[in-house]
C-alpha cells in the first residue's frame, strides 16, 4: 500500500497543478478527469517521473542560486 503522504498539506494545490503541466506537456488532456486506471502504467509513471524531474531541477536550481 503507498504511502502518499503529503508532509505539507499547503503543497497539495502547486503539486496537482504541477502534476496537469507535465501531464498536458506529454500530450494527456484532461488528466484530472480522466480514469487513470485506464492508461497504461507507463503514462502514469511518465507523469510521476516528470513531476519528481522538475522538483529536483527546482531544488538544485534554489541551492545553486544561495
Amino acid at each position: 500500500m503507498a504511502n502518499n503522504k503529503i508532509i505539507v498539506p499547503e503543497a497539495r494545490q502547486a503539486l496537482d497543478q504541477l502534476k496537469l503541466e507535465i501531464a498536458n506537456e506529454l500530450g494527456i488532456q484532461n488528466y484530472n478527469n480522466i480514469d487513470k486506471g485506464n492508461l497504461p502504467s507507463r503514462t502514469n509513471g511518465y507523469v510521476g517521473g516528470y513531476m519528481v524531474k522538475k522538483l529536483v531541477q527546482d531544488a538544485q536550481n534554489q541551492m545553486a542560486n544561495k
